[in-house]
């Protein structure tokens, strides 16, 4: 299991259709045929002081192999999302991590 998750921290004063376009775009990337599962969320309202709620939207992708991450890391779909939606965030932090083969 490979698992991409991706922190963005959108411009202030998005307008409804760069927001609309935005949220489109990370629908489109959870459909690309190499991601088992997509999730797009919010920070959650948990109050403890390790915990990271600053960013504005959090897209959670999970592959069956880091292959399968390649494939839509060259995604013509991953590559419209970049160039069409770039401009809206400020910043963006991106974890990817492996899982344990013992894990259950």
């Amino acid at each position: 299991m490979f698992v991409h998750a991706v922190y963005f921290w959108l411009r202030e004063g998005l307008t409804p259709a760069e927001r609309e376009r935005f949220e489109a775009g990370l629908q489109a990337l959870c459909a690309i045929d190499a991601v088992r599962h997509g999730y797009v969320g919010s920070p959650a309202a948990t109050e403890r002081p390790v915990i990271e709620r600053g960013y504005s939207r959090a897209l959670v992708l999970v592959f069956a192999d880091e292959g399968a991450h390649d494939r839509y890391q060259t995604h013509p779909v991953h590559d419209r999302f970049r160039a069409e939606c770039g401009g809206l965030w400020t910043a963006v932090r991106i974890y990817d991590s492996v899982g344990d083969a013992d894990a259950a």
